[in-house]
């Protein structure tokens, strides 16, 4: 009975669960033998070797590296890696550490890849070297049953030398800026009174009137009297038109002068 019962045992300790998410891959005396689950599986006891592979997306970081740019500027870069097993029958045959390799994988991506472009491609086309960075690690963990779904740099350090330089660059591109304004507002501003002065041209008098507004407005300004001595043009116009006015009083309707 009792060896019966430790028969029993044993067999029923052969009954394994694996979760929805993970797949046990079966070895029978050391040889592949199926891929098991989700749900239940049944091992022969000492026969029967089962390992558990995870099918969630795991995210891996890349410890700091220091590689080179293609224009010989020494950077440092951390990486984050999301990747899934989608076979794991290759994760657990093909390689013994898959994640342990995916992490040695990147790190000689990311140099590679980085040697490739210049600092401002580093630093401003990050999506573009983040999806080449993936492609080639994909590459190299697709024989693995291993999924790269994507690679994201981040914290890209620079050397302080080059920080300053970027700076000076920077506000050297400011003050350009600054200036093309400024004398585009210039150019603006002579072409206006160029219009101006063509007006003035064809009204010598136009130029007196707008003297003494900005006069009448200076005094106006400062609470004081202005005493302004009106040109001989002025008051040859002022006769003249005073001339006129007087003149048509005198005549008719019908154009005659009237008798006094």
């Amino acid at each position: 009975m009792i060896f019966l019962a430790i028969a029993g045992l044993i067999l029923l300790s052969g009954f394994r669960i694996a979760n929805q998410y993970e797949r046990a891959v079966v070895f029978r005396l050391g040889k592949y033998r199926r891929t098991a689950g989700p749900g239940l599986y049944y091992l022969i006891p000492f026969i029967d070797r089962g390992q558990t592979v995870d099918l969630r997306t795991m995210t891996t970081e890349v410890a700091q590296q220091e590689a080179i740019t293609k224009d010989n500027v020494p950077v440092k870069i951390n990486a984050v890696i999301w990747r899934r097993t989608i076979d794991p029958r290759s994760a657990v045959i093909e390689v013994m550490n898959v994640g342990e390799a995916v992490v040695q994988v990147a790190v000689t991506s990311l140099r590679g890849v980085i040697g490739q472009h210049t600092l401002d491609d580093v630093l401003k086309e990050q999506e573009t070297i983040s999806a080449a960075l993936q492609a080639s690690i994909d590459r190299v963990t697709e024989p693995w049953g291993v999924k790269v779904e994507r690679v994201q740099m981040r914290n890209v350090e620079i050397p302080e030398s080059m920080q300053r330089a970027m700076a000076q660059e920077a506000e050297a591109l400011r003050e350009k800026r600054a200036r093309k304004i400024k004398a585009e507002a210039e150019v603006e501003a002579a072409a206006l009174l160029r219009q101006a002065s063509e007006i003035i041209m064809h009204s010598p008098a136009g130029l007196e009137l707008r003297r003494m507004q900005m006069i009448t407005e200076v005094g106006a300004e400062q609470n004081t009297m202005t005493i302004i001595m009106m040109p001989s043009e002025f008051v040859e116009l002022a006769r003249s038109v005073r001339g006129r006015r007087t003149e048509a009083s005198l005549r008719g309707p019908n154009g005659a002068f009237l008798a006094a």
